[in-house]
């Protein structure tokens, strides 16, 4: 068994706005640096045995509070890099609303290609993938993976058995915890979207 913490990044200037996908140099706004304190705050008590993290710069601002509150390094991992978005990347979802393609990605996601960029069952495949390794590794621990909320949700959809096209009815904020519990023969989600706070 292991216990497993997703949490997605904290805030930054293009949450909610543009696609930033892979771009590199998108950090943290003040905003996500105090998200990402109270995130560590939030976890002292969790007994961590590591933290893994994408490589891209949102996520390791956001690991980095949490791995230094438990003396941990933070661990990079390529399996929970964001999505490979493309031709999409960086484009503004008001760019987006009208392209048919996009539209498709949004109600049929397990069948849509991003022009120049992956499938999201590719996507759900490579989290899972890294996901069962750190399992191998981890046996009877507790680890953190700091990721983006697509990632999260196709990790959190496929342990639940819900079919990638409705993963979109499941809310990933910012500096989120979600939590998961694997077994040798089933999984347990116990915790979607913990923010410390409700929000209606």
């Amino acid at each position: 068994m292991i216990n497993l913490l997703l949490i997605r990044h904290a805030l930054t200037d293009s949450v909610g706005k543009r696609l930033s996908g892979r771009l590199p140099g998108v950090p943290l706004n003040a905003t996500g640096r105090q998200q990402a304190q109270e995130l560590a705050l939030r976890l002292t008590h969790v007994p961590l045995a590591a933290i893994y993290s994408s490589p891209l710069e949102r996520a390791v601002e956001t690991a980095e509070p949490v791995a230094q509150s438990h003396q941990l390094e933070t661990l990079i991992s390529e399996d929970f890099l964001e999505i490979n978005f493309g031709d999409w990347t960086n484009a503004s979802f008001e760019e987006l609303q009208t392209n048919p393609t996009f539209k498709n990605f949004n109600t049929f996601r397990s069948n849509t290609r991003i022009p120049g960029g992956e499938m999201m069952l590719e996507a759900q495949t490579r989290v899972i993938t890294g996901i069962e390794k750190l399992y191998q590794k981890h046996h009877q621990q507790t680890i953190a993976i700091v990721s983006h909320s697509d990632l999260i949700k196709a990790a959190l959809a496929y342990y639940a058995g819900i079919h990638l096209d409705l993963f979109q009815r499941v809310e990933i904020s910012p500096a989120s915890v979600s939590v998961v519990q694997i077994f040798p023969e089933t999984a347990k989600i116990l915790v979607i979207n913990d923010t410390g706070e409700i929000q209606l």
